[in-house]
């Protein structure tokens, strides 16, 4: 899976600590702590009808992982919010639209990893994309891959940061291997997501998904669990291992840039004979009707 250049997105106008450039114009500075050493935090949204979904929950964590990394200052909802509709509203966006919002602790006054070297900031940037969801709705293929996440004792999960190279090295594994994504699993050789998104199995009716001890908590995992709720679909959250997985009657990856996308085969093993799933398709389509009815209005 290689996502392709979308015309559309030439001429776009990004902003940057709140001002709006042309993305070929678009610049931080060789002393952003981002640049320096990963040292910021992002979320990724997605635009329906002018209406972000669950934008509240998405800048909560962005909250929660900047207060982690003891940023100093972070902007009020408001401000980011403002940020986000001045960035749409120049590119003249409403509809089937990434965005990616990034905060980085600021602009250092020499090289160093000392946070106290951080003297101005902190650095917003959202950059806004044509970009309809971005995996096959026929289904994908996964590849275990050899790179693991790391416990939280090492680096937790729960702060949504730009240390991106696991996922990076576990991505070209799949590349090499042919496949569209990679399995990650946890430090105890358990399945935790893949390199970009949250993975679901069904069997026997019933929705199983790892816990969150090694991978983020996903917006769009926690919508799905709530559709499952309403929909009467049992779901446990636990311990899964790659077998469980491979032998499951369907499976399926959530997240922002695809929303819901089944699953078709993993390592070579065909997984519920190949084509997506009832359980899988209906909760899709739950999805779609979720997004389609609910968001918060920024075009």
């Amino acid at each position: 899976m290689l996502q392709k250049f979308d015309e559309r997105n030439r001429d776009l106008i990004v902003s940057v600590g709140g001002c709006l450039v042309h993305r070929d114009r678009a610049a931080i500075s060789p002393f952003d702590s981002s640049v320096q050493g990963g040292d910021a935090v992002w979320e990724g949204l997605r635009l329906y009808q002018g209406r972000i979904f669950r934008l509240d929950e998405h800048l909560a964590r962005l909250r929660r992982s900047a207060a982690a990394l003891a940023f100093e200052r972070v902007p009020s909802d408001e401000e980011i919010t403002g940020q986000i509709s001045a960035t749409l509203r120049a590119n003249q966006m409403t509809d089937n639209v990434h965005i990616r919002l990034t905060l980085t602790r600021g602009v250092k006054i020499t090289s160093g990893m000392d946070p106290r070297l951080n003297q101005s900031g902190p650095t917003l940037i959202v950059l806004a994309e044509h970009k309809p969801p971005v995996y096959d709705s026929f289904g994908i293929r996964l590849v275990t891959a050899s790179v693991r996440r790391p416990s939280p004792d090492c680096l937790d999960p729960k702060i949504h940061h730009n240390n991106l190279l696991p996922s990076i090295l576990a991505k070209i594994e799949a590349n090499v291997a042919g496949a569209d994504d990679a399995v990650m699993l946890d430090h105890r050789g358990f399945v935790a997501e893949t390199n970009a998104t949250h993975l679901f199995l069904v069997a026997g009716g019933r929705l199983g998904t790892p816990a969150t001890a090694a991978c983020p908590e996903g917006i769009t995992r926690a919508a799905v669990l709530e559709l499952a709720e309403s929909a009467g679909i049992g779901c446990d959250v636990g311990d899964l291992s790659l077998t469980q997985f491979y032998t499951a009657d369907e499976v399926f990856v959530t997240g922002t840039m695809g929303g819901l996308t089944p699953v078709i085969a993993i390592d070579g093993r065909n997984v519920g004979g190949g084509t997506p799933g009832p359980v899988t398709s209906r909760l899709t389509g739950l999805f779609a009707d979720l997004t389609a009815r609910s968001g918060t209005p920024v075009v």
